[in-house]
């Protein structure tokens, strides 16, 4: 792994898990069919389980998911 000065045609991408995918935006995705979404936002969640309504965005669906093992909160 680089480190070093940033680069401004790189964006910085975190992988959170258990939960969304952050992109520093703006952004353009493009989804398995060929459609695109736009987002001016500056951090764009974006949805990696699935269960969001307004998918490819995430709107914490992911939080109602109860783990084997776990308590519910």
């Amino acid at each position: 792994m680089r480190t070093g000065p940033a680069d401004p045609d790189r964006r910085r991408v975190t992988v959170v898990p258990g939960g969304p995918v952050l992109v520093e935006g703006p952004v353009r995705l493009v989804l398995e069919d060929g459609t695109t979404v736009d987002s001016d936002r500056f951090v764009v969640a974006v949805c990696a389980c699935r269960r969001s309504q307004n998918y490819p965005f995430c709107d914490t669906s992911h939080r109602r998911k109860v783990r084997e093992g776990r308590p519910p909160r």
